[in-house]
This record gives C-alpha cells, structure tokens and sequence, in this order.
C-alpha cells in the first residue's frame, strides 16, 4: 500500500509559477514509476507529466513542454512538479499517481497506475 499526499497548489497570476510536491509513504518508492493528471471541471482526468522508477526517463503533455518540469527524490520518497509559465488553462486539480510496473521508461495512461494522492488545486488567474 502506498500513500500519496500532494502540496504545493494555489492561486497564482497569469504567467506566474508554482512547485507541486507529492510525498509517497512506504519504502519501496523506487518501485514505481511516478506522473501527475490533472481535472478541471466537466473535464476528464488528463496525463501532464510522468517520470520513470530512476528518473532517467520522463515525459510530457504537448500542452506542457517547456513550461512543466518533473523531477524525483527518491531519498526523500517524493516527486515534483515544477510548472512556470502558468496559463488560465492549466486550472484543474492536479492529481499525483504511483505505477508499480517494470517498465524503465514514463507511463502515460491512467489505468496503469495503481495509487493516487487526494489532488491540490492549481488555479490561474487572468
């Protein structure tokens, strides 16, 4: 069993950045590939980012490249995602995933992970 508790989100200005950080309880963090979703309203859950067991292997949303940058710890059992540039369309909640899989590369869809944090709001203002 894993726990998944993300911080970071908030209200920020057009343009401006925030760091999400999500914090994995459990000893085998490195066990898992890690990514972020995000929701908005009406909206299904999307894939923004994922990065693979060792961090040598991460991939992005077309709609994030370039701002959006993941990065994990695996000392410190957490995964993060800096997110510069901010745009009103990235308003959503922001939802940290955990896939247990072999796979020495990112994992894109949804299905594959198995544990999920409670999501923090990102919220952009115009």
């Amino acid at each position: 069993q894993v726990q998944l508790v993300e911080s970071g989100g908030g209200l920020v200005q057009t343009g401006g950045s925030l760091r999400l950080s999500c914090a994995a309880s459990g000893r085998t963090f490195s066990s898992y590939a890690m990514g972020w979703f995000r929701q908005a309203p009406g909206k299904e859950r999307e894939f923004v980012s994922g990065i693979s067991r060792s961090g040598g292997s991460t991939d992005y949303a077309d709609s994030v490249k370039g701002r959006f940058t993941i990065s994990r710890d695996n000392a410190k059992n957490t995964v993060y995602l800096q997110m510069n540039s901010l745009k009103p369309e990235d308003t959503a909640a922001y939802y940290c995933g955990a896939a247990r899989v072999v796979t020495t590369t990112a994992v894109l869809r949804a299905r594959q992970y198995d544990y999920w944090g409670q999501g923090t709001q990102v919220t952009v203002s115009s």
